[in-house]
């Protein structure tokens, strides 16, 4: 189809834009041919006219579908432009956080300026092996495929890494260097890829400096050459330098720094060894501070110079050579502050004794005043007389100067000359692979001679890479055989040409140089006389004479000819390299000596990026013609050979190219300046190879990757069996123009633009039917939903119906009843009215009638209360009268009794002030309570009497009352008749009157004792209330106290607890650890032990006929001893300390088993801890006696017996420590009484019985075991020993009873400070004891290690040997307890004293011991004597007549069945028959579907019975020997194969597992039956043997893993991730040049059933070997780590298998193998949980990835995975089709930012490498050995069962 039908409406276009380069702008309508003006919106919403050009009519680049950006190929994007390759790159850089990119055969690797994980040996693995396109773009892939290409075609290979200053172009080849260094390892031991790394920081130490564009940037060009062998192994290396900046070594811009090694030697010169520099800071230098920028942030110079030193030693710089060259450098710094004074205008001098000048000549060892002469004169020859002519200041400076940038360009080759020595190999290389570090084009405001030699080194090195890419082209179309025609590219000849052809720019410099009066102004002319208006590329500034232009093919560049023949000419005095040369230092002369008065071509040339501000040192005039030969070669002649001769050696090889982009100037991490990095891609080539690719056809599909994407376009009918031809057709009907496309052998071809109309055409297709899809399904929702709401309102209806007939016949019902309501209602209220009327009628008649009675009462009451108010008041007054005068008497005797109260008073208080009276009053204070009760029961009985006298009173007064009142009213009844006894009535109110006063008194009386009495109770309350007060507060701090025991005790016992559950997982990782560190060093000790069989193998072939042995390097032999001995000591070590780490795992265990509960208060908490130490010291003794009867069971016969001296010293101790154990628990016992003898000291005298109860309880908290017990007894103890609180009231106030409890609180912490004395005593002799179980029980292994090497020595060297390991173990003891008793002298000699004695009695029973054995010698020989001669006696009793002539009659005898032992018997000469016929010519595969499983191992254990059976130790050593050593042999023979690994690995461990079963020891023989008991050896001890074979089943054991490794491989990435499990759920996306590994399963890839298949068939082999089950779940979890690792590792490094549908092909797939587990009943293996980082993995990738919600939801799932691999999963995250979207940059954010506090490992892939500890746990076998039948398929018959 046309171009111009793709500009539609909403298709999106590249604008240019000032700013941004290109902007992207939709289409509002579709585009017509003749419009002149483009209707478009920017992404920001603006409308824009985008006017088309008149002339050229071009349209505005496409943009490419949003699916295909982010592509790691460049030129697998449809429209391939500017603007798409700058949009693509950005998008991996700023969105995905992916610095590189494939553009064809580039890689494009943009600089961070950030640390990535992403170069780790990790990633090296993970790219190692891999296809260039099936990886992630690494420059890790370009190393690989530069190895891999090598390898395949052998031809040498060459990295190109070219970039501008900070484009990361150093950094990209030491990771290359640094993956051939890992991947390919070094052929000999010298380790040469170390040194090759090394060569890195020397290198860049003395050749790089800070620039403002970088802070280390290199200043020179470099090819390194790195050497491999026939089997591709580095052997050497080899490197070239180009161009070093020299006039960096003088002059710095500003923010910027001299070479690194100058800073570094300021930076150390406080170190000794530099203290003779005389180095200071790096102000203190002119050739340092120029920059003004002596520190770079982040980098310590020191630690830098201890790295470039040890990188120097590492290539064999000696430390003499190093100083050396420190010297030579510190001579440059100080060079350069050498100050000139002028004398005249022609003249200068230096000042006298001008120290820096004085240092130089020290350093450099020449004669101070022949340098001070020198460097202010120059010599001048003619043909017939020589002068000496002073120079001027500025031409002094000059030529100091040039001697500064010259020295250090003579040490800087020297340097490399000597680097390239160390990294030469003699060996032979067959191959290399070349890594160019060159600058890139490079253009500034001023540029010189320097920009110039750069530019022209690119124009070469574009002009190969144009060629290679072209090639490259072609080579793909021929090799597809489809038609193609010339490709158009730019060819840069012609630039080339024009700088370095005859009369080119730089033939004309080397003239102008020869000339005697050139300068750079006739340079100029000439340059303008040639090649003006010659050349199109050639060009003059038209403001400048002294500039010209030339056309790169990136730019246009300006050069200045100001200093271009000075630098050419490299113009150094000879006079002072004289004097140099006449130095005194060794050193300084070989600087020169190669030095033939002109410079190597590859040595360092003058260059440098000198601003033209400085005034260049003008060339002499009348310089003679002999120093003109001297320097013939220039430095632009140097530069174009050494540059001839690298286009050679590149042009030779398989070159690759890496350009390195700098995003911006500013090194701002992951900041992309677009205008930048469009100059440098268009400097650097990458849109050239995209112009050569759009020119032919870049898009490139395979047909079956063709089908699979484009099958939704495809009708039926229009699917053919064969791919192609159907390809064929539906492209004939989707693209009508044939030019578009063409059809290869195996791939179709498509021009630019073709794929994203065929994407197009495949969103519309899907488009239309996910409408198609909607349209039903939406249709169809809304006819369920219209069903279920006509059915929903017919419901509706009918109850609504229902319930309004309901209501209206209640409305019926309710207005019957209201009527009759209404009835009753009306009635009752006109009832109601006239029943009120009534009643208010008769309320009114009585409220009047009784009104009326009132009034008349009142009237009435009134009158007689007024008579008697009168009587009343007049009585009154005369009692006020009388009340007055007796108040005025009472007044007037108050203040006289007052009077004389004071005078008492006063002399009172005189009294008390005296001391006298003081110590009176205190005399009875301690009584005073007593006091006081007594004093207020007397007031109590005191009280009762006036009680008692007052009641009587008043009935005295009430019967005379009632008297009275009686006599009254009989008096008033007969008022007439009393008239006549008047004066007896008055006579008795007299006597009333009397009475009442009488009364009157008595009750006032009455009433001060009641006040008196409230008073004293009213004091006594407030006392009881105070001292219930106290009592309250005691008891409240009581409470809290006791709280807060129960608190700490109950946080003691979570934290103990909590503690001692981390400190067991502690020992349980560090358990894994050790044992996966001893593993190791197994595994790296059979490495070794290969290696050293190899080597004896090879010694043994280098022997010639003639025995003459060709000379070994026995340096490399002894060191690889030396190594294997180390490897078993450590071995040995590790194996002590894996079997401590189990101890204390399995006593810690014990202890949180044991471990009694922690108590709630003080004194229960001690006792227990008592207890405790109680239980510990009988568990100690307990093993003790363990000790000695296992010593006594498990030791040799003749050692063990009761007089031997092993035993008797073991014995000993052994009892000396159980006394101790006794004395320890006497002392607990005598600290408890002392404790409860001074808890009743403390208590008060009194209190017996109190304390008697507590010291019961005392004793009784022992027996309790429950925690709330215990407690409730600490507060009775408590409460029992304070006095009760009703009874505090009988105290006094002075506070007694809180001395009492104060006294009693410093008792309980008195007792509380001494148990936790004796707790640490206690734990301190608990510990001790520990230890010394510990080194008896180490003695004990000793001792047993020692006899039994003692066994296997001749009886007459076993007693010496047994003695002097006594004699040995005794001075050990002598040493260490001389140590231990310094202090003490008396200990020490009674110490010394028992040893002598026990030295004495260890003589006498080995003497004893000697006799005893030889008088059972001499008995066994006569008794085998008496033997012999029986035989013989019997033997000739018989006659051979009588055996011959008597005749045999026909007997039945009964046979008898033999009793076997489990037993087979073998000739000594035997042996080797044995192990060939039963190991090594032995196949398992008959083995194990014939015989039982395990039999070569019963067979090989019933040999050791009988071996063991006849006491014959030289046997049972030499069988196990053969034995490991044979199946070490089988294994290395046949190693590669999983059946031989597994089938030994299964015998291996049932061979241990019988050892242990029938060693004899209790631990082991638990499960046997009573018959295999009696099989247990009987005299020997195998557990050395035993750690011998768990150490070979182990190293089986990994060798087995590297062999399922090595299967599985290359099945898990084809078969896990590549394959569709799922068909038609993943999509293929286009692909670039690149290789890419299809997802769709060809016949030659994997698939999941091949890795089921796979596990099924090692499954099956490791059951039918009889593997025993724990350990077939350990190989089965390893299957599945290597199965998950490789597939998460390969997901994090690939981009295209970050979609939803590949997590979903992930998750089916990790279903597949957990259903797998679940048939072989494996799912408690643990492997499943090996595979969670993958299930995670594929969960994050199908989760939503949108809102906050959703980020919590992933940082809760992703559990497995570390940050780094969930950040990216997340930037790899690519949608496969446009309805899926991409992660957005702020989510990625967020996550990082919720998952910042994670604290998990930096790394990002998983280690595959990784083999997990192995254990063998101990499986008894149930098979009777007596049972066992040996088939005759064995060629045993040499054996016989005993």
């Amino acid at each position: 189809m046309a171009a111009s039908e793709l500009y539609t409406k909403f298709a999106r276009v590249w604008i240019p834009d000032p700013e941004e380069v290109w902007k992207s702008a939709e289409l509002l309508k579709d585009y017509k041919p003749g419009d002149k003006v483009l209707l478009l919106r920017l992404e920001e919403g603006k409308d824009l006219e985008y006017r088309l050009d008149p002339k050229t009519k071009e349209l505005p680049h496409l943009r490419n579908p949003d699916i295909l950006v982010g592509e790691n190929d460049l030129t697998a994007l449809s429209y391939l432009h500017e603007p798409a390759v700058l949009h693509n790159l950005r998008v991996r850089f700023i969105d995905s956080k992916l610095i590189y990119t494939y553009c064809g055969i580039v890689l494009v690797a943009i600089n961070p300026y950030e640390q990535l994980p992403i170069y780790g040996e990790d990633i090296i693995n993970a790219y190692s092996g891999q296809n260039m396109g099936d990886m992630d773009p690494h420059i890790f892939a370009v190393a690989e495929e530069a190895y891999k290409q090598m390898a395949r075609d052998e031809r040498n290979q060459s990295i190109i890494v070219s970039g501008e200053s900070g484009a990361g172009k150093t950094v990209s080849a030491k990771y290359a260097m640094r993956y051939f260094a890992t991947v390919s390892g070094s052929a000999s031991e010298a380790n040469v890829e170390e040194k090759v790394l090394a060569s890195n920081p020397i290198m860049e130490s003395i050749g790089n400096a800070k620039t403002t564009r970088n802070d280390n940037s290199s200043r020179f060009g470099k090819y390194i050459e790195i050497g491999f062998d026939k089997r591709y192994r580095i052997i050497g290396a080899n490197m070239r330098t180009y161009l070093l900046e020299k006039s960096r070594v003088v002059f710095q811009a500003e923010e910027e720094r001299n070479y690194h090694i100058f800073y570094q030697l300021c930076a150390s010169a406080k170190l000794p060894e530099f203290k003779m520099l005389r180095l200071g800071n790096a102000n203190n230098f002119h050739y340092t501070k120029q920059g003004g920028s002596p520190v770079i942030e982040g980098v310590d110079d020191t630690k830098e110079m201890a790295h470039t030193r040890q990188a120097c030693t590492l290539l064999g710089i000696s430390e003499s050579y190093q100083m050396g060259i420190f010297r030579i450098l510190a001579g440059i710094l100080h060079l350069g502050n050498v100050a000139f004074t002028s004398r005249d205008s022609d003249s200068c001098t230096i000042p006298p004794k001008h120290e820096p000048l004085s240092i130089f000549s020290d350093l450099m060892g020449v004669d101070y005043e022949e340098m001070c002469h020198w460097l202010c004169h120059r010599k001048l020859a003619t043909a017939t007389e020589t002068y000496i002519k002073p120079i001027s200041k500025l031409q002094a400076t000059n030529a100091r100067d040039a001697l500064a940038k010259h020295i250090y360009a003579k040490l800087f080759s020297w340097i490399v000359d000597h680097v390239n020595q160390a990294l030469h190999s003699a060996v032979k290389q067959h191959s290399f692979i070349g890594v160019l570090d060159i600058y890139g084009f490079e253009t500034f405001e001023i540029n010189s001679f320097e920009q110039f030699c750069i530019n022209y080194a690119n124009e070469k090195l574009q002009q190969q890479f144009n060629m290679h890419v072209f090639k490259l082209e072609q080579e793909e179309y021929m090799k597809e055989q489809i038609p193609w025609t010339l490709i158009d590219f730019y060819d840069n000849q012609p630039c080339i040409n024009l700088i370095e052809s005859k009369l080119g720019i730089l033939d004309l410099l080397d003239e102008e140089c020869k000339m005697p009066k050139g300068t750079d102004d006739t340079w100029a002319q000439k340059l303008y006389n040639t090649h003006l208006n010659k050349c199109a590329l050639f060009e003059k500034p038209r403001l400048s004479n002294k500039a010209f232009i030339i056309q790169h093919f990136a730019d246009k560049v300006e050069y200045q000819c100001e200093g271009f023949l000075e630098k050419n000419k490299d113009t150094v005095f000879e006079e002072q390299i004289k004097v140099l040369k006449s130095s005194k230092f060794k050193m300084l002369p070989e600087l020169f000596q190669d030095d033939e008065k002109a410079i190597s071509p590859t040595s360092a040339t003058s260059s440098g990026r000198t601003p033209l501000t400085r005034t260049p040192a003008k060339p002499t005039k009348g310089r003679p013609g002999q120093t003109a030969k001297e320097h013939k070669k220039t430095v632009g002649h140097q530069f174009r050979n050494s540059l001839h001769l690298l286009m050679e050696t590149l042009n030779a090889t398989t070159p690759h190219y890496v350009r390195c982009i700098k995003p911006n100037d500013f090194k701002f991490p992951f900041t992309f300046d677009e205008k930048r990095a469009v100059q440098q891609l268009r400097a650097c080539g990458v849109l050239e190879t995209i112009r050569i690719s759009a020119a032919g056809f870049p898009s490139r599909w395979t047909y079956q990757e063709f089908f699979s994407r484009y099958r939704v376009l495809m009708k039926q009918k229009d699917v053919l069996s064969d791919r192609k031809q159907t390809c064929k057709n539906v492209l004939e009907k989707l693209i009508l123009d044939k030019d578009k496309y063409q059809f290869g052998k195996t791939k179709i071809f498509f021009r630019a633009g073709q794929v994203a109309y065929l994407e197009k055409l495949r969103a519309d297709k899907l488009r239309a039917a996910c409408i198609r899809i909607q349209k039903t399904i939406r249709g169809w929702l809304l006819r369920k939903k219209y069903l279920r709401m006509r059915k929903a309102a017919i419901t509706v209806q009918r109850h609504v119906r229902g319930y309004q007939a309901r209501c209206y016949a209640k409305f019926l019902r309710r207005t019957k009843a209201a009527t009759i309501i209404q009835k009753y209602w009306r009635m009752y209220i006109v009832r109601k009215r006239y029943k009120i009327r009534r009643s208010a009628t008769i309320v009114l008649q009585s409220y009047l009638r009784g009104y009326l009675a009132r009034n008349r009462y009142r009237k009435m009451l009134r009158e007689h209360k007024a008579v008697i108010i009168q009587k009343w008041v007049r009585g009154w007054l005369a009692r006020m009268h009388y009340r007055r005068s007796m108040q005025a008497i009472i007044y007037l005797q108050c203040c006289f009794r007052r009077m004389m109260a004071k005078r008492e008073l006063k002399k009172l208080k005189i009294e008390a002030r005296s001391v006298e009276r003081y110590k009176k009053l205190h005399i009875g204070m301690e009584n005073k309570i007593m006091q006081l009760q007594r004093k207020v029961d007397e007031q109590n009985k005191d009280y009762k009497c006036l009680m008692e006298k007052l009641t009587n009173l008043e009935g005295i007064y009430t019967s005379e009352t009632e008297k009275l009142r009686s006599d009254l009213e009989r008096l008033q009844l007969s008022e007439e008749e009393a008239k006549i006894a008047t004066g007896r009535v008055l006579s008795l109110q007299e006597e009333i009157a009397k009475l009442r006063k009488d009364l009157e008194q008595t009750q006032s009386e009455k009433k001060s004792i009641e006040e008196r009495a409230d008073k004293y109770k009213q004091e006594t309350e407030q006392l009881v209330s105070s001292l219930k007060e106290e009592n309250t507060l005691l008891k409240q701090e009581k409470e809290t106290l006791n709280h807060l025991i129960v608190e700490q005790a109950k946080e003691m016992t979570e934290t103990m607890e909590k503690k001692l559950v981390e400190e067991t997982k502690q020992l349980e990782l560090d358990l894994n650890d050790e044992r996966l560190r001893y593993q190791n060093l197994l595994n790296e000790f059979s490495r070794l032990e290969e290696r050293y069989d190899d080597l004896k193998e090879e010694m043994t072939l280098m022997v010639e006929p003639s025995e003459k042995k060709v000379p070994l390097d026995m340096s490399l032999f002894l060191k690889l001893q030396k190594r294997v001995t180390e490897l078993e000591q450590e071995k040995q070590v590790m194996q002590d300390e894996l079997d401590r780490k189990e101890e204390q795992v399995l006593r810690s265990k014990a202890k949180e088993e044991e471990r009694p509960q922690i108590r709630g208060a003080e004194l229960e908490y001690e006792s227990l801890k008592r207890q405790e130490l109680e239980s510990e010291n009988k568990k100690l003794k307990n093993e003790l006696n363990e000790l000695r009867k296992a010593l006594s069971e498990k030791s040799a016969p003749e050692v063990t017996a009761p007089g031997a001296p092993a035993y008797r010293v073991l014995m000993e101790q052994l009892t000396s420590v159980s006394e101790e154990l006794d004395v320890r628990k006497e002392e607990v016992l005598i600290l408890r009484s002392q404790l409860v003898s001074q808890k009743e000291a403390i208590q008060p005298k009194d209190d017996k019985n109190t304390m008697t109860d507590s010291t019961i309880l005392l004793e009784d908290v022992q027996k309790m075991k429950d925690k709330g017990e215990i407690a409730q007894a600490y507060i009775g103890l408590k409460e029992t020993n304070r006095l009760p609180a009703m009874d505090c009231h009988e105290l006094n106030e002075d506070g007694e009873l809180w001395l009492v409890y104060e006294g009693l609180k410093q008792a309980n912490r008195l007792l509380e400070s001494q148990l936790q004395s004796q707790k640490r005593s206690h734990e301190n002799e608990a510990e001790a004891l520990r230890g010394e179980i510990q080194s008896l029980k180490e003695e004990n292994n000793r001792q047993q290690q020692l006899l039994a090497q003692n066994l296997q020595l001749p009886p007459e060297a076993r007693i010496e040997a047994s003695l002097q390991h006594e004699i040995t173990r005794l001075t050990n003891e002598n040493l260490y307890f001389e140590e231990l008793y310094a202090d003490d002298p008396k200990k020490y000699q009674s110490y010394r004293i028992s040893l002598y004695k026990r030295m004495i009695d260890l003589m006498e029973q080995l003497e004893k011991q000697d006799k005893t054995v030889r008088k059972l010698k001499k008995q066994l020989k006569v008794f085998a004597k008496k033997i012999g001669e029986l035989e013989v006696g019997q033997m000739e009793n018989i006659s051979p007549g009588q055996i011959i002539d008597e005749p045999i009659r026909p007997v039945n005898i009964p046979r008898k069945e033999k009793d076997f032992q489990g037993m087979l018997e073998y000739k000594k000469e035997d042996e080797q028959k044995l192990v060939k016929n039963l190991i090594l010519e032995l196949k398992p595969r008959g083995v194990a579907v014939n015989l039982i499983p395990g039999l070569p191992a019963y067979i090989l254990f019933m040999c050791v019975r009988h071996a063991d059976y006849l006491n014959d130790d030289q046997k049972v050593r030499s069988l196990l020997t053969s034995t490991i050593n044979s199946i070490k042999k089988v294994l290395k023979k046949r190693g590669d194969d999983f059946e031989t690994v597994s089938f030994w690995l299964s015998n291996t461990c049932r061979f241990l597992h019988c050892l242990k079963q029938y060693s004899g020891e209790e631990g082991f023989m638990k499960h046997n039956t009573s018959r295999q008991n009696e099989h247990c050896l009987t005299n020997f001890d195998l557990a050395e043997y035993r750690q011998v074979l768990s150490d070979l089943a182990i190293q089986i054991y990994q060798q087995l893993v590297r062999v399922l490794e090595n299967i599985l491989q290359p099945m898990i990435v084809s078969g896990m991730l590549e394959h569709e499990t799922i068909q038609g759920v993943s999509g293929v996306k286009p692909t670039g040049l690149r290789k890419r590994t299809s997802s769709i399963a060809d016949e030659g890839t994997y698939t999941l059933d091949s890795i089921l298949r796979q596990l099924n068939s090692f499954h099956s082999v490791l059951c039918q070997h009889g593997m025993d089950p724990e350990l077939i779940k350990q190989v089965v979890k390893q299957m599945f780590y290597i199965v998950g690792a490789v597939t998460l590792n390969n997901l994090l490094l690939r981009k295209d298998m970050c979609s939803w549908s590949k997590g979903m092909q992930i998750r089916y797939n990790v279903s597949q193998l957990e259903e797998w587990l679940r048939d072989k009943n494996l799912m408690n293996s643990g492997a499943k949980e090996t595979l969670e980082p993958l299930i995670q993995a594929a969960q994050l990738l199908q989760v939503k990835k949108k809102t906050d919600d959703d980020a919590e939801a992933i940082c809760s799932m992703c559990s497995a995975l570390t940050t780094a691999q969930i950040v990216k999963v997340l930037n790899l995250y690519t949608p496969v089709n446009e309805f899926e979207e991409r992660v957005s940059v702020s989510f990625i954010r967020t996550i990082q930012m919720r998952l910042r506090d994670r604290k998990d490992s930096p790394q990002l892939l998983m280690d595959a490498k990784h083999i997990f500890p192995v254990t063998f746990p101990f499986n008894p076998s149930s098979l009777a050995l007596e049972t066992i039948q040996i088939p005759a398929s064995l060629g045993l018959g040499f054996i016989s069962r005993v």
